[in-house]
């Protein structure tokens, strides 16, 4: 079958050093770089204990509620990968669990991204391996296929492309196109830099907000003191 039941080599990913150096960033500075228009949507939350989720994506694309295809991704997964399931954000059926979550922890993943439902809830918000999810159900997968591996997904509209850069933190989820990174990790760390200076003099008491009163009588409001 050419299209829907097919697992696909990935041809790229992001280095180790690119992952490590965003990771020390928070999300929505990156987002703020990046427009503010890419996001995973607002259902995929953390799941686990705490901690960021930073690495390349391997990607997967299931029909809601099976999970066939992603045993193998685990199994085909490197050490620091961050698998990124599509699986149309139906919750009907769980698609990972703590016998999955205990291979991954075993082969050394960076965390799982699934547009769909997890179990063993439980067992997954007492450790820190980073879980995303869009919901929690008691009911378990089916393992019949079909679907793809490596190939492009989209997440609320969030395109993930193998080897993107996958981030997550407790403000949610976000891709960083492949042949981007290194642009916008130079202007997430100038903007973090800028934010630190920021709360600094937020914190000695010299903020200036006059930036405020000037937008408000660019844009002619009524009634500015």
């Amino acid at each position: 079958m050419p299209v829907g039941f097919r697992i696909l080599p990935r041809g790229r990913k992001v280095g180790t050093d690119a992952v490590a150096r965003f990771r020390a960033l928070p999300v929505a500075n990156v987002s703020d770089v990046m427009a503010r228009m890419t996001a995973g949507g607002p259902r995929l939350r953390p799941m686990h204990a705490g901690g960021g989720l930073a690495g390349p994506a391997l990607t997967v694309r299931t029909r809601p509620g099976d999970n066939l295809m992603i045993h193998k991704a685990i199994a085909l997964a490197e050490p620091g990968d961050v698998i990124v399931v599509d699986a149309g954000g139906d919750l009907t059926n769980a698609l990972i669990g703590e016998l999955m979550l205990a291979q991954m922890v075993r082969r050394s993943l960076g965390g799982i991204v699934l547009n769909g439902a997890i179990r063993d809830s439980a067992a997954i918000r007492a450790q820190d391996f980073p879980v995303f999810a869009a919901g929690v159900t008691h009911r378990g997968p089916y393992k019949d296929g079909p679907g793809e591996i490596n190939v492009p997904i989209a997440i609320d509209g969030m395109v993930i492309e193998p080897g993107d850069l996958i981030l997550g933190d407790d403000d949610g989820l976000l891709c960083v196109p492949f042949a981007a990174t290194e642009a916008v990790l130079a202007a997430a760390m100038q903007k973090a830099e800028a934010e630190a200076k920021q709360m600094a003099n937020i914190e000695a008491g010299t903020h200036d907000a006059s930036w405020a009163d000037a937008t408000l009588r660019r844009l002619n409001c009524e009634g500015l003191a």
